[in-house]
């Protein structure tokens, strides 16, 4: 519980319309007004004294228009014209000053060409430096939001704690979440809008400026707009779809080509590869043939070789024979002869 209070009282709400008694309280629950400028601010809201709009000096677009508080005296229309072109094209430009004296009052309204290049100054710009001063900006609340009561009136939002008219609800000094009961009854007999239930932001998280409401001939023409795009979109979409298939037929014909040519070349491999299968082949069954016709005058060489060697074996062998047939018969007639002589007898002699 505790630390849903203490996250309750760290929150911050802001304003969407303006009422003097509640911008005079920090919390947006007072319904008195606490000092005679507050007092003075109720009763011209209340009568109806002041004219937003009656100002003549006020021209351009009010969501374009941005309002640049707390410069310096100092500061010069050229060098806020400069330093407010780093966010967007500045289409017009009004420097406050004094209808007597011509000096600046410190603030100015600067007008954008767009509503975009607005917020970008919107959420960039707070806080810069001009001229050694550091600068506030806001959107411009004189014409945007409901029931604006200025500062030479005794309204406005934020201000110097020492002037004693401290305004909160704006963007500078948002309210605090409520830090007593919000007295509902009260506040709706004196016409001032009740605090958020729940729906409250942290410090560091910006507010929207408001934005521009269409009416139904800018919505119509917006629609009008929107589906004549929509159809130029669609006929770019066909046109590309169209273009993208006739890229794809286009490509698909290069592909067919590609993989004839791929088939055409491989056949005229596979034909080179049969030539030269066949050339092997015959180199081959020739160098067999060779081989054969060598292995076969080899066998005959040999055959030859073996047949002249046996013959010459037997023939070596038959003169061996008849030799040794010679020399036996040559013993034998020897040894008979010896016989001979020795069977005769001395007597006989």
């Amino acid at each position: 519980m505790e630390k849903m209070r203490a996250r309750n009282l760290n929150s911050v709400f802001y304003a969407e319309s303006y009422h003097p008694i509640q911008a005079g309280s920090i919390d947006g629950t007072d319904v008195l007004p606490h000092d005679n400028a507050i007092y003075r601010a109720h009763l011209c809201s209340s009568i109806g004294l002041y004219d937003p709009f009656g100002d003549p000096k006020i021209i351009g677009d009010p969501y374009c228009t941005l309002f640049v508080g707390r410069l310096s005296r100092l500061t010069s229309e050229d060098t806020l014209r400069k330093v407010m072109s780093k966010y967007g094209r500045v289409k017009n430009l009004r420097l406050v000053r004094d209808i007597v004296t011509g000096a600046s009052r410190g603030y100015a309204f600067v007008e954008f060409e767009t509503e975009r290049e607005m917020r970008r100054a919107y959420m960039d710009a707070h806080h810069s430096y001009i001229d050694d001063c550091e600068i506030i900006v806001d959107y411009n609340r004189q014409q945007l939001m409901p029931g604006w009561i200025p500062r030479r009136l005794g309204g406005g939002l934020s201000g110097k704690k020492e002037s004693g008219q401290l305004r909160f609800g704006g963007r500078e000094k948002p309210f605090r979440a409520p830090l007593k009961p919000i007295p509902y009854e009260e506040l709706k007999k004196l016409g001032i809008p009740p605090p958020p239930e729940g729906r409250y932001m942290s410090r560091f998280q910006v507010p929207s400026p408001p934005r521009r409401e269409r009416d139904l001939s800018d919505r119509e023409e917006g629609s009008h707009r929107r589906s004549s795009k929509d159809k130029n979109r669609t006929e770019d979409a066909l046109k590309s779809s169209v273009d993208t298939e006739e890229e794809h037929y286009r490509r698909s014909l290069s592909h067919r080509e590609d993989e004839e040519r791929h088939y055409r070349r491989s056949s005229s491999y596979r034909e080179d590869e049969e030539g030269h299968y066949r050339r092997s082949s015959s180199h081959q069954e020739d160098h067999s043939r060779k081989r054969r016709s060598s292995e076969r005058k080899e066998e005959k060489a040999s055959h030859y070789h073996h047949r002249g060697s046996s013959e010459k074996e037997h023939r070596y062998r038959s003169s061996e024979s008849e030799k040794h047939s010679r020399k036996q018969k040559e013993r034998a007639e020897h040894s008979h002869r010896r016989e001979k002589y020795s069977r005769r007898s001395p007597n006989e002699d």
